[in-house]
C-alpha cells in the first residue's frame, strides 16, 4: 500500500503538482479516530440516535399495560399487584423497543445511505489550483485508483490538518 502511495505522489509530482500540496496519510477504522476525550469518534453511535425515545416509549407502553394487568389481579395480589405489574411491564416494554432499532447499513429514518464511509488505509490528497481537477483525477485513474474523492480543505507543507475522517466521501464520477 505504501508503494502505491509513493507511486501516486511521484506521478503527481511528474504532472507538475507541487510537493508541499500533496499529503499522504493513514485513515483509521471508523470508531478509532479518538476525536473524543474518552476515545471513539462520536458521543452517540449513529444508529442509536432514536434509542432514548424508543426506550421511553416502550417502557411507558409496557408499564401501562403491566399496571392494568396488575390492577386486575388486586383480589389475589393486593395493592402490590399494579406496582409489580407496572415495573415488569416497563422492563418488557423497554426490551421490546430494541426490536425497533435499525440494523447495520440500514438508512436512518428519513435519510439515505448513498455513499459508503471511507475504508481504513493509506490515502493521498493533492491541493488543486483552479482547473486542475481533471488532470489530477486522470493521473490517479491512470494509476488504477477507483475511489477518488473531491473534498474541501487546506494542505500546507504536505499536511492536511483540517481533514475530517468522519465525513462521507464525495466521489468523483
Amino acid at each position: 500500500m505504501q508503494d502505491q502511495v509513493d507511486s501516486a505522489r511521484q506521478a503527481l509530482l511528474d504532472a507538475g503538482f507541487p510537493n508541499d500540496g500533496i499529503s499522504a496519510f493513514y485513515v483509521s477504522q471508523p470508531g478509532q479516530h479518538a476525536t473524543h476525550e474518552l476515545g471513539g469518534d462520536r458521543d452517540k453511535s449513529p444508529g442509536a440516535k432514536d434509542t432514548p425515545e424508543g426506550l421511553a416509549k416502550g417502557a411507558a407502553t409496557g408499564g401501562a399495560i403491566g399496571a392494568a394487568i396488575g390492577a386486575a389481579t388486586v383480589p389475589l395480589t393486593g395493592p402490590i399487584g399494579p406496582v409489580v405489574g407496572g415495573l415488569v411491564g416497563a422492563h418488557v416494554g423497554s426490551l421490546y423497543s430494541f426490536s425497533e432499532m435499525k440494523d447495520k447499513g440500514e438508512p436512518e429514518q428519513g435519510g439515505e445511505n448513498t455513499v459508503e464511509p471511507r475504508s481504513p488505509g493509506m490515502m493521498i490528497a493533492v491541493a488543486l489550483p483552479d482547473g486542475d481537477e481533471g488532470r489530477a483525477v486522470q493521473v490517479l485513474r491512470d494509476l488504477g485508483a477507483n475511489r477518488i474523492e473531491k473534498a474541501e480543505g487546506t494542505i500546507t507543507n504536505g499536511d492536511w490538518k483540517d481533514f475530517d475522517p468522519l465525513s462521507l466521501p464525495h466521489l468523483v464520477s
